[in-house]
C-alpha cells in the first residue's frame, strides 16, 4: 500500500490532507530524482514540501544511502542555519511543479492518428522473447493489455489486430508462467524484478488482482483458452481467500517482506514466498507410481524449476535475502515436464496439482507478511469490475454474488448517504466491526471514477438497475466535486477544498489508470444508458483538455486512447425484453457475455415502464417480446434491429467471428 510519511511541525493528519500522493510523487521526484512507495516528504510549517525521497533506512547501511536517522539530523541542522533559504527553494519548487503539471491550452479532439501512434510506440517496446513491454523491471501494465485487446476488436480481421492480440496473449501466458504470479498462493506480486518475470518485488496489491482479473477475463472470452479462465479463477481465489473481509469489503494489500521464522525480529523480502532445494525434496518425497526411483520433488523441480542451490542469480538478489532459495516459475510447459518423465500428461498435472496443496499446506504455517486491512473504495471499486467481468464471461454465479457483496459494503459503510459523497477509506476494527479514523478522509475522484466503473459493470453482469443507478448518481456527484468548469476535465481533489498546495489532473495510467480516462468510458457509458447529452459533451472536453498529452505521448494513456476508440465508434445497445429468472433470457444473455464486446452497453428490460431505465429511454417502450418469448434487440443511436428469440441468431446479429486460429 502506497505510504507517505508527512513531517511537519504541525503534524500527520493536516498534512495529509494538504498534499496528495501524486503531488507528493511529484515533489520527491523533482527534489531527489526518485519516486517511489513509501515516501517522505518534510514540511515547513506553514506546510510547504521542502525536501522528499523514497525509502530511507534506519541506519547507513546501504551503498552509502543515508538512514533515517542520519537523516532527520542533517535536516534539523539546515532548518536551524538556513531556515529562509529552505522555504524561499520551497516555493520556488512549487512553482515550477505547476508549471510542469500543467496540460496546457485546450486543443481539438485527437484523431485516428493518435491511437495508431500509440499503439506503435507500445509494439516497439515488446519484447519478443519474454513478453511484456520495455525493460526490466517489468510491471503487468494491464492498462495497455486492455488497450491492445481493444485495437484488436476493431482490426480483428487485419494484421495490425492479429499482432496487437498475439502481443496481449504472449505477455499474459509469460506472466502467469513467471515467478511474479504466486503459483503457491495464487495471485500476482506487484512487479518482476528482471526481464523474466522470476525474481518479483513480492508484494500483492488489490488494483493489480482487479484488473488482471479482468484482462484473463477478456483473453478467454476472446480465444476460449481455458488456461485464461484458470488464471482468472486463480486470482479471484486468492482476493476472496486473502484479501477479502467477512463484511464484504476487501483489503489493500500483502507487504513483501515477512519474519523467515516465528519469533525473530527482522524480517526478509519474500521468505514466505520461496523455497530451498531440500525443503521441496523431503515435502514431497512421495514415489511416482508405476515408476521407480522418482519422486513428486523431481517431477515438480523440473517443472518449476527448483534447484538444489536456489534458481535465483545474485543480480537478482542485491541484498543476499534470498541466497539458496527458490522462486516457482515454469520454464517449459506441461507437456514438455510430462515426456521428460514418459507420463501422462493427466498424471503429470495431478503430481503438480497435489505438489502445490502440500506446499501451501506447509507455506501456511510460516509467518506471513502483514496484511494492510485498509479497504480503499477506489480499488474496492477496480474489483468490483474484477468479480462482475469474471462472473459474465465465466457463467459464475458465486463472482457475481462477491461483487454485489462488495457494492453493498461500499454503499454501507464508504457512502454518505445524506451527502450523496463517498469516503476513501474503511478500516476494520476491534472485532472486525468496520470503523472510520475521528476525522474521514472524503473520497478522491479516483473513488468516484473506478466505482463508478464497477457499478456499471456490475450492472451489465447482474442487471439490478439500483446499481446503474447509483452509478449515474455518483457521477452527477462527482461533477460537482472535481469537474474544472474554465478548462474542463477532471482535478484529482476537491474544487471546494482550499487548502490543496498544487491541484492537478491525472494525466497517466500507470499502475492505476488515470481517473480522467476512466471517467471518459464511465460517461459514453451512461449517456448511451441514459440518452444524456451533457456527459457526451463532458467527454469531447476531456479529450479536448489533454489533447496535446494525447498527441505527443499517447503511449502515457493506454487507457484514455481506449476511451477514445470507444468515442469514435457508434456503440452497440444490446436489448433484451424478458424476466432475468427466465431461462431463455439467460441463454440470451449467455450469448452476448460469450464475445468481446467493448464498445456496448447492455440492457436487460422486464416491460416495468416505471423503472428507473424505462424513465429516461422512450425506446424501451416501443420494444416487444416476439411470440411472449425472451427478445434481443440490437441498436445503434436506439435505433434497432429486427427482433431475435434465439442465441444463434444473436450472435449472427453482433457479427461474430470465430476466436483467432492457433490461439
Amino acid at each position: 500500500m502506497p505510504q507517505i510519511l508527512l513531517i511537519g511541525t504541525l503534524g500527520v493528519q493536516k498534512p495529509f490532507r494538504r498534499l496528495s500522493q501524486k503531488t507528493s510523487l511529484f515533489f520527491s521526484q523533482a527534489t531527489s530524482g526518485r519516486g517511489g512507495w513509501p515516501m517522505s516528504v518534510w514540511l515547513t510549517p506553514d506546510l510547504k514540501p521542502f525536501y522528499g525521497g523514497t525509502y530511507f533506512p534506519p541506519d547507513n547501511r546501504y551503498y552509502g544511502q543515508p538512514g533515517l536517522k542520519t537523516l532527520l539530523h542533517t535536516i534539523t541542522e539546515q532548518w536551524k542555519a538556513k531556515r529562509e533559504k529552505l522555504a524561499e527553494q520551497s516555493s520556488a519548487i512549487l512553482d515550477a511543479l505547476a508549471k510542469a503539471t500543467s496540460l496546457g491550452e485546450t486543443g481539438k479532439i485527437p484523431g485516428q492518428e493518435v491511437i495508431s501512434k500509440g499503439y506503435k510506440a507500445i509494439e516497439k517496446t515488446f519484447d519478443e522473447q519474454m513478453g511484456g513491454f520495455g525493460k526490466a523491471p517489468k510491471f503487468p501494465q494491464p492498462t495497455m493489455l486492455s488497450f491492445l485487446l481493444r485495437v484488436y476488436a476493431g482490426h480483428s480481421m487485419a494484421v495490425l489486430g492479429e499482432r496487437a492480440l498475439e502481443m496481449t496473449l504472449f505477455t499474459l501466458k509469460m506472466m502467469a508462467k513467471g515467478g511474479m504470479h504466486d503459483h503457491v498462493g495464487q495471485g500476482f506480486h506487484r512487479y518482476s524484478t528482471d526481464d523474466f518475470w522470476h525474481v518479483p518485488h513480492f508484494e500483492k496489491m488489490l488494483y493489480d488482482q482487479a484488473q488482471l482479473a479482468v484482462v484473463y477475463s477478456e483473453a478467454f472470452q476472446i480465444t476460449k483458452d481455458p488456461m485464461f479462465a484458470d488464471i482468472t479463477k486463480d486470482i479471484l481465489l486468492y482476493v476472496s481467500r486473502d484479501l477479502s473481509d467477512p463484511s464484504g469489503g476487501f483489503y489493500s494489500a500483502e507487504d513483501a517482506d515477512s519474519h523467515v521464522k516465528h519469533g525473530d525480529v527482522e524480517k526478509r523480502e519474500g521468505a514466505f514466498n520461496v523455497w530451498a532445494g531440500k525443503e521441496v525434496n523431503s515435502l514431497l518425497s512421495h514415489q511416482v507410481d508405476g515408476k521407480e526411483g522418482i519422486t513428486w520433488a523431481q517431477v515438480f523441480s523440473k517443472h518449476f524449476d527448483v534447484r538444489e542451490d536456489g534458481n535465483i542469480a545474485p543480480f537478482q538478489d542485491p541484498h543476499d535475502e534470498l541466497k539458496n532459495k527458490n522462486v516457482l516459475i515454469v520454464r517449459g510447459g506441461l507437456e514438455e515436464t510430462a515426456e521428460h518423465f514418459k507420463l501422462p500428461v493427466d498424471v503429470t498435472s495431478d503430481i503438480l496439482s497435489k505438489s502445490l496443496k502440500i506446499l501451501f499446506d506447509e507455506r501456511e504455517k510460516r509467518p506471513r507478511p502483514h496484511l494492510d486491512n485498509k479497504m480503499v473504495t477506489a480499488w474496492n471499486g477496480l474489483m468490483i469490475s474484477g468479480f462482475a467481468k469474471a462472473g459474465q464471461v465465466l457463467d459464475n454465479p458465486e463472482y457475481l454474488s462477491r461483487a454485489v457483496q462488495a457494492a453493498d459494503f461500499l454503499y454501507q459503510h464508504a457512502f454518505v448517504k445524506d451527502k450523496g459523497r463517498l469516503l476513501r477509506t474503511c478500516y476494520t476494527g476491534e472485532q472486525s466491526t468496520i470503523t472510520q479514523i475521528a476525522q474521514p478522509i472524503e473520497g478522491f475522484v479516483d473513488d468516484y471514477s473506478f466505482l463508478i466503473r464497477g457499478l456499471l459493470d456490475l450492472y451489465e453482469a447482474c442487471y439490478d438497475e439500483r446499481w446503474l443507478q447509483w452509478a449515474a448518481q455518483l457521477q452527477e456527484q462527482q461533477d460537482g466535486l472535481f469537474w474544472d468548469n474554465e478548462a474542463g476535465g477532471y482535478f484529482a481533489s476537491q474544487i471546494e477544498d482550499t487548502n490543496i498546495l498544487l491541484r492537478i489532473k491525472d494525466d497517466q495510467d500507470g499502475a492505476e489508470p488515470s481517473s480522467n480516462s476512466v471517467t471518459a468510458s464511465n460517461l459514453l457509458r451512461l449517456a448511451t444508458y441514459l440518452d444524456i447529452q451533457q456527459w457526451r459533451d463532458k467527454v469531447a472536453q476531456i479529450f479536448k483538455v489533454f489533447s496535446d498529452r494525447l498527441t505527443k505521448i499517447p503511449m502515457a494513456l493506454p487507457e484514455l486512447l481506449s476511451s477514445l476508440m470507444m468515442f469514435n465508434q457508434t456503440p452497440k445497445q444490446i436489448i433484451v425484453v424478458g424476466d432475468v429468472a427466465d431461462d431463455s433470457t439467460q441463454a440470451l444473455l449467455r450469448a452476448v457475455h460469450s464475445v468481446f464486446l467493448p464498445n456496448k452497453i447492455l440492457i436487460v428490460w422486464d416491460g416495468n415502464e416505471s423503472s428507473f431505465l424505462a424513465g429516461h429511454l422512450k425506446v424501451l417502450s416501443t420494444l416487444k417480446k416476439k411470440d411472449e418469448k425472451a427478445t434481443a434487440f440490437v441498436c445503434e443511436n436506439y435505433t434497432c434491429s429486427l427482433p431475435v428469440t434465439t442465441s444463434e441468431d444473436l450472435l449472427t446479429l453482433l457479427n461474430t467471428q470465430p476466436p483467432p486460429a492457433g490461439q
